[in-house]
C-alpha cells in the first residue's frame, strides 16, 4: 500500500462531472463481475454443446451414459451458490429464491471491493464513505422493494403501525438510523484497516507484508459477510413481521373458531341443546 492509499483523488473529468478513483474502481469491479458471470455461463454451456454436436444428441435430454461429468468450474460455482443460499435460508427460508440474486451480488461485490486494495495502485472503494453510503441506501430501498413485492403495499405499510400506531415515528427513525449505521460500520472498519496497514508499513517497512495481507483478507471477508447478513436481516424483518402476525391470527382462529364467527353457535352448545 502507498502513502496515498487514503486519498480520494479525481480520476478524470467528463462534461464537468468529476469521476473519482472510487467511482472508477467501482465501475471496474462491476465490469469484472459481469465478465466473470458471462464467461462462467459460456464455459458451462460450451462443453455440453460440443458433446451434443459430436454425438448428435440434444442437450436438454441427455442419457445417463452421455451425461457430462462435473467440471471444477461447475463445482466451484455450485459451492458458492449453495453457501449463499444456505445463509439466506437460515434467516428467510421461505424467500431464498427471491433474495439470492440481490444478497449474492451484494456479498460478491463488497468482497471484491474490500480485496481490491491488495492490488498495487488500486484502493478499496469501501474506504470511501460515499461508496458505503450508496450501498446502505441500496439496501434501504431493497428492504421496501422486497416488502412491497412480496406482501403488497397495504400489508407492508401496515407493519409500521404494529403493535401500536404510536410507534410509527420510532419505526421511521429506526429505518434511517440503521441505514446510517450500516454505511458507517463498513466505512469505519475498512478505513481503520487501511490506516493500520499503512502505519505498520511505515514503521516496519516490508518486513511484515504477509501478516498484513492476511489481516486484510480476513477483515475483508468478515466485513463483507456482516454487511450482507445485516441487509438480509433487515429485508427478512420487513417481510416476516407481517407473516408471523398473520400466522398467529390464523392459529388463534383455528383454536377458537367461535371468535371468528360470533353469530354461529359453538358445536358443543348445539350438541348440548339437542340432547336436552
Amino acid at each position: 500500500m502507498q502513502s496515498s492509499a487514503l486519498d480520494i483523488s479525481i480520476f478524470f473529468e467528463f462534461a464537468g462531472i468529476q469521476i473519482t478513483n472510487t467511482v472508477a474502481t467501482t465501475w471496474g469491479i462491476m465490469l469484472f463481475l459481469g465478465l466473470c458471470a458471462w464467461l462462467a455461463n459460456w464455459a458451462l454451456h460450451t462443453p455440453n454443446a460440443r458433446r451434443a454436436k459430436q454425438t448428435n444428441q440434444t442437450v436438454t435430454n441427455p442419457t445417463p451414459s452421455t451425461r457430462s461429468p462435473q467440471t471444477r468450474l461447475q463445482t466451484l460455482i455450485e459451492a458458492i451458490v449453495t453457501t449463499i443460499q444456505s445463509a439466506i435460508a437460515s434467516v428467510a427460508p421461505q424467500h431464498v429464491k427471491e433474495l439470492t440474486p440481490f444478497i449474492g451480488t451484494l456479498w460478491l461485490f463488497i468482497l471484491c471491493a474490500n480485496l481490491v486494495g491488495l492490488i498495487p495502485g488500486l484502493h478499496s472503494p469501501t474506504r470511501d464513505f460515499s461508496a458505503t453510503a450508496a450501498l446502505a441506501i441500496l439496501v434501504f430501498l431493497s428492504v421496501h422493494w422486497f416488502g412491497v413485492r412480496i406482501l403488497g403495499w397495504k400489508a407492508y405499510l401496515k407493519h409500521y403501525l404494529s403493535p401500536s400506531p404510536l410507534l410509527l415515528p420510532f419505526n421511521l427513525i429506526s429505518e434511517v438510523s440503521r441505514t446510517i449505521a450500516l454505511s458507517v460500520r463498513l466505512f469505519g472498519n475498512m478505513m481503520s484497516l487501511e490506516m493500520t496497514a499503512l502505519l505498520i508499513l511505515m514503521v516496519a517497512g516490508f518486513l511484515a507484508p504477509v501478516p498484513i495481507l492476511m489481516l486484510h483478507i480476513i477483515e475483508a471477508l468478515v466485513q463483507a459477510y456482516i454487511f450482507g447478513i445485516l441487509a438480509l436481516v433487515y429485508i427478512a424483518g420487513g417481510i416476516q413481521s407481517h407473516q408471523l402476525k398473520q400466522a398467529k391470527q390464523e392459529k388463534q382462529t383455528l383454536e377458537n373458531p367461535s371468535d371468528s364467527n360470533p353469530g354461529q353457535p359453538h358445536p358443543n352448545h348445539s350438541t348440548k341443546s339437542l340432547s336436552e
